[in-house]
C-alpha cells in the first residue's frame, strides 16, 4: 500500500476542521435568525454534514483515520442529521400553518 505523504494528511485535515467550523457557524445563524430564513441555512447545515462525513471517510481510507476513531465520530455526526432533519421537517410543517392563518 502506497504511503499518503502527511501534507495531503496535513491538508485533508485542515479541510475537515473548516466543515466543522462552517456547519457550527451555519448552525448559529439558523438558531438566531428569523423563522424565514432558517430553512437556506438548514440546508447549507446539511450539507456541510454531508461534506465532512464524506472527509472523514477519505481521510479513513487512506489510513489517516483508525476504525474506532472514525466509529466514534460517525456516530455523534448521525445524531447532529438527524437533528437539522427534525429541525427542518417542523419548519416545512409549521410554514403552510403560518400561510394559511
Amino acid at each position: 500500500m502506497p504511503t499518503i505523504p502527511k501534507t495531503a494528511r496535513y491538508s485533508l485535515a485542515m479541510k475537515i476542521d473548516a466543515q466543522f467550523t462552517d456547519l457550527i457557524e451555519l448552525l448559529l445563524r439558523a438558531a438566531y435568525s428569523p423563522a424565514e430564513q432558517k430553512t437556506p441555512l438548514l440546508k447549507q447545515a446539511s450539507v456541510k454534514l454531508d461534506a465532512i462525513k464524506f472527509f472523514l471517510q477519505v481521510a479513513w481510507s487512506i489510513k489517516a483515520l483508525d476504525n474506532k476513531t472514525l466509529a466514534s465520530l460517525s456516530q455523534p455526526l448521525s445524531e447532529v442529521g438527524k437533528m437539522i432533519g427534525g429541525w427542518l421537517s417542523h419548519l416545512t410543517k409549521d410554514a403552510p400553518m403560518k400561510e394559511a392563518s
